[in-house]
């Protein structure tokens, strides 16, 4: 048997703001791309900038393997100066490591960061672009946005555009709304809409991929893509992980290895059963080594905000269970990014990627929504059992439920308006569960933590949060039938 504990000992972290990190600079990059058409910079009201010349040399695996997954490297050479660059993709915007250096040897900061994307492959140039440069800086509002024209000229490797030109937007600081709204002025002033892609991808032809699930009727290859979807996912979010600046990138990482385990489970009866329990059942190990430093941001990030608003003097002696937290937040971490430098990792990945190109699915002929109504069925018979005052164990495994349910119809997904409304409410069912489940842990943490120490201010501060909680618990509680309600009701619509 393998335990959480064996898989970790053989398992043996000028823009808005920025982090250093052992010498690493780290910035968040919002930006938007356009085509340049006739605007013009002298209209624009902006203060200029100085014109920059710079040379950007691309590394990648000879597969492309950052490419797929979003992420770009390049080593940067302006006048005398060279530095690496990694950009990482994030919700609205990418997060760019850089790295002073050399362009002879990739920092081994950064390899750190690519070892799940490198494995056995090495790092090589895929292309040499020349950047002259020119712009503005606005003002609009309370922000800052840089817009720069950008003449590409390609210079080494590369199959696609040998040479363009575009606009780029950036937000130096402030709300997002100012990059909007300078965007918008350059649409007035003549911009279009922009390719899009990053510099790299255009040079060498790559093409945004295709992400459209195929129809559920063909059930294999519409798995497969689902696979494929989250295993994407995992490679997107691995560096960011790593990296521990966001941690928005471990939320999207886990969800990510447990999505994937749940669609497995809902997909059994068409697959293989040993495949799919030996890979479920390395899934659900790094599952539970992502887990603990998940659940400990969020705790931590919750209780932070509920400890702000206790007033003086509760808010000032919270600090020390709020710093016991962080301090088992690192040993977590620690735990985990020896997982995931692990060859056992390193071979789970390896098996997510083949099955995203062949499932072993032995019984093609079974239809996906037959497999969420069953998942369905088994949510319905564990709810009939738990009612408003059920113990709180009951809950937590309701929840359990819900997530395979919704996993399960998902991938299931007609696409039809009712089948959309049936997965928001599984969503809604799933958050008021989930508050539930936050407030209890967040109940027995503190509990935890006070009964650690002697000092009386602790205890009372632990108190009032502990209290904050309970009512928390409550209000989910009274939230349950009516989320489940309507949930049922659109799943009626849905079966028919």
């Amino acid at each position: 048997m393998i335990t959480e504990r064996a898989y970790a000992h053989e398992c043996g972290q000028g823009r808005p703001s920025h982090t250093s990190i052992g010498g690493v600079k780290t910035d968040p990059e919002r930006e938007l791309k356009l085509a340049g058409g006739d605007v013009r910079f002298a209209d624009l009201g902006g203060e200029p900038i100085a014109d920059r010349s710079f040379v950007s040399t691309y590394h990648d695996t000879p597969d492309l393997r950052l490419a797929a997954s979003g992420i770009t490297l390049r080593h940067r050479v302006e006048g005398s100066t060279g530095a690496w660059q990694l950009k990482l993709p994030q919700d609205d915007s990418r997060l760019e490591v850089g790295v002073k250096g050399s362009s002879g040897v990739v920092p081994k900061r950064i390899l750190g960061l690519l070892h799940a994307h490198l494995r056995s492959q090495q790092l090589q140039p895929v292309a040499a672009l020349r950047t002259e440069r020119s712009g503005v800086r606005m003002r609009e509002g309370d922000g800052v946005v840089e817009v720069v024209r950008d003449s590409v000229v390609v210079l080494e490797g590369g199959s696609g555009s040998r040479s363009f030109e575009e606009l780029e937007l950036e937000l130096l600081s402030g709300p997002p709304s100012a990059l909007r709204n300078v965007e918008r002025r350059l649409r007035r002033a003549g911009a279009a809409d922009g390719d899009g892609r990053p510099k790299v991808f255009r040079a060498l032809g790559i093409s945004r991929p295709d992400r459209r699930l195929p129809s559920p009727d063909a059930a294999a290859d519409r798995l497969a893509a689902v696979i494929g979807e989250q295993y994407r996912a995992i490679m997107a979010n691995d560096p960011g992980t790593r990296l521990g600046v966001d941690p928005e990138h471990l939320h999207r990482h886990r969800v990510a290895v447990r999505r994937l385990r749940a669609i497995l489970r809902a997909a059994a009866p068409m697959l293989d059963p040993q495949w799919t329990g030996e890979l479920r059942a390395e899934l659900g190990l790094l599952g539970r080594a992502l887990g603990p430093v998940r659940d400990l941001d969020v705790l931590i990030d919750h209780l932070g905000r509920s400890a702000a608003t206790l007033g003086d003097p509760d808010e000032a002696v919270a600090e020390p269970l709020l710093m016991a937290l962080a301090a088992e937040r690192e040993l977590a971490r620690k735990t985990l990014m020896r997982a995931l430098s692990s060859d056992r990792y390193m071979r789970l990945l390896d098996r997510v990627e083949a099955a995203a190109a062949r499932p072993a699915v032995n019984r093609p002929e079974l239809d996906l929504s037959d497999l969420a109504a069953r998942e369905a069925r088994r949510l319905a018979r564990r709810a009939a059992r738990v009612g408003v005052d059920a113990p709180d164990a009951e809950l937590h495994a309701l929840r359990i439920k819900v997530k395979r349910a919704r996993y399960a119809a998902e991938l299931a997904n007609p696409g039809t308006r009712r089948w959309a409304r049936m997965l928001d409410r599984l969503r809604d069912l799933q958050d008021v569960l989930g508050a539930h489940q936050d407030a209890c842990t967040a109940e027995l943490q503190l509990r935890e933590l006070a009964a650690r120490g002697t000092d009386p201010p602790v205890h009372i501060a632990a108190g009032r949060l502990i209290e904050r909680e309970r009512v928390r618990r409550a209000e989910t509680r009274q939230a349950y039938p009516d989320a489940w309600g309507r949930y049922r009701r659109s799943t009626r619509r849905a079966f028919g």
